[in-house]
């Protein structure tokens, strides 16, 4: 279940907890990162990225981009999404590599807010890589597609049909 942290827009309670559910003060968590310092992990870099939608900080959503994804990056349509929704929780809920000698990794997550009065949530699992030695988000990662293989042969029509109605297929569900 996503925690649901104290959020304030006020960035300068030392005790304020970070929003990215981490537990942690915000000062202590994600605050430096949004300040500029680099994410030791890309589960870091995820929870600052969802704290700087909450925290409206947009400069750090673009600079947290790969060079491919900032290519597309709107702030305006970060901002319209970041401005109309109240955010609700970080899950964390997986992570694969990421370590000091990794150049990938990836964050399985879920975020979860509210927009228009309905409560949403947005599940990725997402990847980042190293460039020029900082994680980077780049973008979401697509499971390749597994082809249908069917284990039984194929009903043939003069066949006894499957749903045991003692008919031939061809007169019963293969019509």
């Amino acid at each position: 279940m996503p925690t649901k942290p104290k959020v304030s827009t006020s960035a300068s309670s030392a005790a304020e907890l970070c929003p990215c559910g981490s537990g942690k003060p915000f000062a202590d968590c994600c605050g430096p990162l949004l300040a500029g310092a680099p994410a030791a992990t890309p589960e870091a870099l995820m929870r600052s990225r969802y704290t700087a939608y909450g925290k409206l900080h947009f400069i750090h959503l673009e600079r947290s981009l790969s060079a491919d994804q900032r290519a597309d990056f709107s702030a305006a349509d970060a901002k319209k999404w970041a401005e109309s929704s109240e955010w609700l929780g970080l899950e964390i809920r997986t992570t694969t590599g990421g370590g000091p000698a990794d150049n990938e990794g990836t964050v399985d997550f879920v975020a979860s807010f509210r927009t228009d009065g309905e409560e949403r949530k947005h599940v990725e699992n997402a990847r980042f890589i190293r460039e020029d030695g900082a994680w980077v988000y780049d973008g979401q990662v697509v499971e390749k597609a597994v082809p249908v293989r069917h284990a039984e042969p194929k009903t043939g029509r003069n066949d006894p049909c499957p749903c045991g109605s003692g008919k031939k297929f061809k007169k019963c569900h293969g019509a």
